[in-house]
C-alpha cells in the first residue's frame, strides 16, 4: 500500500477514505471521517510521500518517504507490548513507489537483478551492505505485540542509515525505556512518531549518492490516557502524557543539540541520546527544517 508522487499519493479508495494513513489514529476510536480530518497527516510542517505501510492485506503503521533521499522522514505506529523475541525476516521493499499499480501489499524482494523501477525509486539491501551503516528501524519491532506486526517493520521504506554505535547502544536503550513506559503505565492506546533529523548540508550518503544519512534520530510518544498515581509514586509525571528524545547519529557532531557522555564505552562513544520535553524537541526541528512542526494533534490532547 504504497504511494506515487512526490507531496501526494495515488491511493486506493480507503485508503484515501483514511485521509493518508489517519486511519491508523483515528480509525479504532470510532471517530468519523469528518472528525478524523480534524487531525494532521502528515505531522504538520513536513513534506513527502506518505506510505500506508501494509502487510499480509493489513495497515501497519504509516511513513512519510521521500524518494529523493530513498528512505523515510518519519515512522509513526500505535504502541502494543511485545510478546516473545524479535523475529528474523526477509526484508522487504514497496511495490507501488515502483509502479503505483502494483499490489498495495509490501513484498520480500525477490532474487536476482532488480527492476530498475524499484531501485530507482528506493533502497534496496545492495545499498547497506558494506556502507559502514546499519539498518535502522524507525518503528522497531520491539514495540508490536503480533508476530505480523513485528514482520512489517523489516522493509527499507521504514530503515534509514544507522550508526552501529547508535543502533546497537543508547537509541536501543531509549527504545527499551519506551517500551517499559508505555508498557508499564499508558492505559489505553499510545502514539509513537520517530523520524529524522538531515545535516544541514544534506551532503552525507550511502553508496554514492543513493541513500541520505541522518545527523539525529528524534522520537516522540503520546499516552492520552495513564496511570497517574503510579506515576506520582515514582515521580515520573513529567514523562506523560507526551515524551520525547534526540539521538546522535554521527559522533563527529557538535553538541549544541544533544552533548556527549565522555564517560561512555568507546563503542558507543559520540552517539548519545538526550530525552526531552515534547516542545523542545518540536523547537529543534523547526531550527533544522525552517518551519513550525507539530509532532501530535493539539500537542497529544487530540487524541484523547
Amino acid at each position: 500500500m504504497g504511494s506515487s508522487g512526490t507531496t501526494t499519493a495515488r491511493l486506493p479508495t480507503e485508503e484515501r477514505e483514511c485521509r493518508s494513513c489517519l486511519c491508523l489514529f483515528w480509525g479504532r476510536k470510532g471517530i468519523s471521517r469528518q472528525e478524523a480530518g480534524k487531525g494532521s497527516w502528515p505531522p504538520k510542517g513536513l513534506s513527502g510521500t506518505p506510505i500506508c505501510q501494509r502487510y499480509e492485506n493489513q495497515y501497519r503503521f504509516a511513513s512519510l518517504y521521500r524518494r529523493q533521499r530513498r528512505s523515510p522522514i518519519f515512522s509513526a505506529y500505535i504502541y502494543s507490548q511485545p510478546e516473545g523475541k524479535r523475529p528474523s525476516s526477509q526484508w522487504k521493499f514497496e511495490p507501488q513507489l515502483a509502479n503505483a499499480t502494483e499490489d498495495g501489499n509490501m513484498a520480500p524482494f525477490p532474487p536476482g537483478v532488480l527492476n530498475p523501477n524499484i531501485v530507482n525509486s528506493q533502497a534496496v539491501q545492495l545499498d547497506y551492505i558494506n556502507s559502514s551503516y546499519t539498518r535502522g528501524h524507525l518503528n522497531p519491532s520491539l514495540h508490536h505485540r503480533t508476530h505480523e506486526d513485528r514482520v512489517s517493520t523489516f522493509t527499507l521504506t521504514n530503515v534509514v542509515p544507522q550508526k552501529f554505535g547508535s543502533n546497537n547502544g543508547p537509541w536501543e536503550i531509549l527504545e527499551d525505556m519506551v517500551n517499559h513506559s508505555l508498557g508499564s503505565y499508558c492505559l489505553g492506546e499510545a502514539y509513537v512518531v520517530t523520524g529524522v533529523i538531515p545535516y544541514q548540508d544534506d551532503k552525507h550518503w550511502i553508496k554514492g549518492h543513493r541513500v541520505a544519512v541522518p545527523e539525529y534520530l528524534w522520537s516522540a510518544y503520546c499516552c492520552p490516557k495513564y496511570n497517574e498515581s503510579l506515576l506520582n509514586k515514582f515521580n515520573l509525571s513529567e514523562f506523560f502524557p507526551t515524551y520525547a528524545a534526540i539521538g546522535r547519529n554521527d559522533r563527529n557532531s557538535t553538541e549544541e543539540i544533544v552533548p556527549i557522555d565522555k564517560s561512555s564505552q568507546k563503542k558507543f562513544w559520540g552517539y548519545d541520546v538526550r530525552r526531552m520535553p515534547l516542545d523542545t524537541l518540536e523547537m529543534y526541528l523547526k531550527q533544522r527544517f525552517g518551519t513550525v512542526i507539530n509532532v501530535f494533534y493539539e500537542n497529544c490532547s487530540g487524541l484523547r
